[in-house]
């Protein structure tokens, strides 16, 4: 770990990219993003550079990569959006590591999703729990992979499986407060399936720990360490609102509205930050009420 790090940061332009610029920023750290238009200013950053159309972008003078590039995976998945999701993670970080070799970079951060596990019921899953099946499964492991292969270049990679992300301001709350202030929130299918939820402050300092910590490598889970279920999210975030939540949307129409998509709110996913506490991260946010405020 030195005092003052390089970091080139893709998806750099996003919420939870200014969340990480901002975080790295007041740890002392110099941030380079990198956009399709090198013109584009990101608030935080010292430099654009240009994601070129073909080939590798220009990683000189960078001591680290935090990769956080993507398109929404929101909206219906049809063969062509499944496309456009693939190539932008997995065919962008295989792009990002070939252009690794002959560079000062040591460090790739990595970002993939709790999608990795799939729909596990009840089941606790921590970083050491096999992929599920399905798209997002199936997503998450070949996103992952292709990061992986930047060891073979001396490479130390982290991978922060991300969960709900919960902020006042931005991310998934953005999505779901105007339903819920109109009182038009509930709980989605049974509300059983378990959600695995983290603050986007927390998101934002575990990034930043893995690129500094030159002891973490592999996947770290970003949720905190209290999932909840679906009704009790529902519930803990009406009141937050002082909202009624008497709505309910039943699972059947979910998949006839969003299709395959829809596992994105049925799935169940238990899981627990296990090896990213073991390794000394503190949740500041740990319970639900707190994610929400």
């Amino acid at each position: 770990m030195r005092a003052t790090l390089r970091i080139g940061i893709t998806g750099a332009s996003g919420f939870l990219g200014g969340k990480i610029i901002a975080e790295l920023n007041a740890r002392g750290h110099a941030c380079t993003a990198f956009s399709r238009s090198a013109a584009r200013q990101v608030p935080g950053g010292v430099e654009t550079r240009p994601w070129p159309a073909e080939g590798g972008p220009d990683l000189r003078g960078l001591d680290a990569v935090i990769n956080l590039a993507g398109e929404s995976i929101l909206g219906r998945w049809t063969a062509a959006k499944k496309r456009r999701v693939r190539e932008s993670r997995v065919d962008f970080t295989e792009r990002l590591v070939a252009a690794l070799p002959g560079t000062e970079v040591r460090t790739l951060v990595s970002a993939s999703a709790v999608g990795f596990y799939g729909d596990r019921g009840n089941e606790e899953l921590d970083e050491d729990s096999p992929a599920g099946t399905g798209f997002l499964p199936q997503l998450c492991v070949a996103w992952e992979q292709a990061a992986l292969r930047a060891t073979g270049h001396g490479v130390r990679v982290a991978l922060a499986r991300i969960g709900f992300v919960l902020a006042p301001e931005g991310g998934a709350m953005a999505l779901v407060r105007p339903v819920f202030r109109l009182g038009l929130g509930g709980r989605l299918g049974n509300g059983r399936q378990w959600m695995p939820w983290v603050r986007a402050e927390d998101v934002a300092r575990l990034f930043a720990d893995l690129g500094e910590r030159d002891d973490r490598a592999g996947p770290f889970n970003a949720t905190a360490p209290t999932p909840v279920t679906n009704a009790k999210f529902t519930r803990v975030f009406a009141k937050s609102l002082h909202r009624p939540a008497w709505f309910h949307v039943p699972a059947g129409v979910l998949r006839l509205v969003m299709g395959e998509a829809s596992a994105l709110l049925l799935d169940s996913s238990r899981v627990l930050p296990a090896r990213t506490e073991e390794h000394g991260f503190q949740f500041r946010f740990r319970r639900i009420e707190e994610g929400v405020t």
